[in-house]
Formats: C-alpha cells, sequence, structure tokens
C-alpha cells in the first residue's frame, strides 16, 4: 500500500510555490533549509534523549539567568552551526546567547534571525512536548550589522517558523498572508505539507494560562481570566510551543501575564513572542503586550522581555478591554 505521504509536496516545494517572490530571489528558501536540517538533529536527540546523554543541566546560567539544560545547549550549536554556513544570513541573536553571532556585511547575506533553540527544555526530562522558535528578518539596508540592526519590531518580520517536537515532528511556516505546516517523516527525512493554509478556527476552544501564578497576577488579569474560566476549558503543557500549536490548530487564547514579581513579563520578545504573534496574525489571530500590539513594539535590548497574549482576536480583545476597565 503506497504512503499518503508519497503524494505530498516537500518543504522546498512548498516554499518555492507559495513564498513571496522577492524572498525566493534572496535565498530564503537557503534559510528555512538551515533551520530545518537544525531542527531535524534536535528532534533526533530529543527522541533518543535518555540514550543520547540529553536529560539534566549543564551546571551553566545562561543571560537569562536560567540554568542551561544540556539539550538547550546542543540546540544552539546545532541552529548557530546551520544559519551560519549556509551563505545567506548576516546575523543571528539566540536566546542562549548573551551577545549576537555577525557573520557577513556582504549583500548576499540579506537575512538576520532571532532564535529560541529549544523551548521548554526543562520538559524533556518528563518527554512532555518542546520545540524551537524563529523570527525571519531581511536586512533595512547594505549597511554594516550591529547589534540595533537587530532591535526591529515584529512588524517588519518577513517569515517566522516554529517546530513542536511532540508525537511528531512538525513544523509550521508563516510568511505574509500564509501559514502552512509540515510533518517530518522519518524514513526519507523530509518535511511534507501536512497543513494547508492554517487558519485559527473561529470559536476559541480553550484558555492556556499556568493558574499557579494568579495570586501574583495584577487585579486586571486576575477578572480576565476569571471570565475566561467561567467560559473556556483550561489547557495548559507549561510548553510555550505546545500551547500555542494547540491553540493554532484548535482555537484558545494563551495568556503569560506580567504579574507583581515580574511586571515587564518573563517570554522574551525577539525570540517568543514576535515570532508567534507574526504566526498568529497571519492564521487571523491576534497577540498583545495586555496594552500594545506585540508586533508594534520596538525592542530595546536584545533580550528584551514583554507580557504574552496571542490566540483568537476577538478573546484577545476581550481581555484587552477586561485589563482596561
Amino acid at each position: 500500500m503506497a504512503d499518503a505521504g508519497d503524494s505530498l509536496k516537500t518543504l522546498a516545494e512548498v516554499v518555492a510555490e507559495t513564498a513571496p517572490a522577492e524572498l525566493v530571489a534572496d535565498g530564503f528558501l537557503t534559510v528555512v533549509s538551515a533551520i530545518a536540517d537544525g531542527a531535524k538533529h534536535v528532534s533526533g536527540l530529543t527522541r533518543r534523549a535518555g540514550l543520547a546523554g540529553m536529560l539534566g543541566d549543564t551546571g551553566e546560567v545562561n543571560v537569562q539567568g536560567e540554568i542551561v539544560q544540556v539539550l538547550d545547549a546542543a540546540g544552539t550549536d546545532a541552529f548557530v552551526t546551520s544559519l551560519r554556513d549556509c551563505g545567506v544570513v548576516a546575523a543571528l541573536a539566540c536566546e542562549e546567547l548573551e551577545d549576537a553571532v555577525f557573520v557577513s556585511d556582504a549583500a548576499d547575506h540579506p537575512y538576520i534571525v532571532l532564535f529560541d533553540p529549544v523551548d521548554g527544555s526543562n520538559n524533556i526530562d518528563v518527554a512532555v512536548t518542546i520545540g524551537s522558535i524563529f523570527a525571519v528578518y531581511r536586512r533595512s539596508d547594505d549597511s554594516a550589522v550591529t547589534e540595533t540592526s537587530l532591535l526591529r519590531p515584529g512588524r517588519e518580520q518577513c517569515a517566522a517558523v516554529y517546530f513542536v517536537y511532540g508525537s511528531s515532528t512538525v513544523m509550521v511556516v508563516a510568511t505574509e498572508g500564509r501559514v502552512d505546516g509540515f510533518t517530518l517523516e522519518p524514513t526519507s527525512g523530509e518535511f511534507l505539507h501536512s497543513h494547508d493554509q492554517i487558519q485559527i478556527p473561529s470559536q476559541c476552544a480553550a484558555y492556556s494560562v499556568n493558574e499557579g501564578n494568579q495570586s501574583k497576577w495584577f487585579p486586571g488579569m486576575q477578572a480576565a481570566v476569571a471570565d475566561l474560566r467561567a467560559e473556556y476549558g483550561l489547557r495548559y503543557v507549561g510548553s510555550l510551543v505546545a500551547d500555542f500549536h494547540r491553540d493554532l490548530l484548535k482555537g484558545g487564547i494563551f495568556l503569560y501575564p506580567g504579574d507583581v514579581k515580574s511586571p515587564g513579563g518573563k517570554l522574551r520578545l525577539g525570540y517568543e513572542a514576535n515570532p508567534l504573534c507574526f504566526v498568529a496574525e497571519q492564521a487571523g489571530g491576534a497577540g498583545t503586550t495586555g496594552t500594545e500590539r506585540i508586533l508594534d513594539v520596538q525592542p530595546k535590548l536584545l533580550h528584551q522581555r514583554t507580557p504574552l497574549i496571542v490566540g483568537n482576536a476577538d478573546v484577545v480583545e476581550r481581555v484587552v478591554a477586561k485589563l482596561a476597565e
């Protein structure tokens, strides 16, 4: 019997056919392929985690003040190598690295990539879904690339990519006006087109938030979540990519608000919030800090943090209105 995957298009075929022509012309497929190659490596390590020495931490602390997991370090190395060596990326920045990596100022290196190599890495020890997240920008001009070149609002992204390492390895690619999903076929090693032109369902199915933090939330957020609790079921994995992916496919809203302990939020604007909100908007959703559209925030710091509310646009708007009361 023929496998259903035999008739599905590959990542390369779909990107070549659907990505904006100006991106295709200047090497976008090369960037996406480099990201996919790094993800295949991380996916393999994840599936063999307990056998490949990927459990536990390194004993080091990263620039975020977080304990570095073994898989964090391996994922960082994999993606830095694949992006640095692909030949079209001028600079990249990573949640795990204090400083950006500058590759080339040449005009034939038109892309800048910011990424979280392993989102939810604390969960690998207990075999819970994790992921990787990427924001892709085109350089604004041919001048020398500096850290300032990386401090761009999310609305200027030309694409965003994320991966889910779960029951299967899924890659989601968003460009202007389009979101597609691809599933890794383990035998061929190809990402095949499995989710065509994803749109968030019109009906919100669930809300996702860490209810254990509610005593630290500001009163407006406590009231907003109480309203969500009265109408929707709670679905919370505790891995941002996993919760976002479910909400994207099933309908839902994810919240990680600022609180009295961390009023500026805890998620990273450049590596997590911007790319996922770009995906959400292309799929008909919305993303906000609670007071401002995420994609309009002008970053001041490479590792800037932010509150995040993202998902079905109408429900996001309701939460924003409740916070403003």
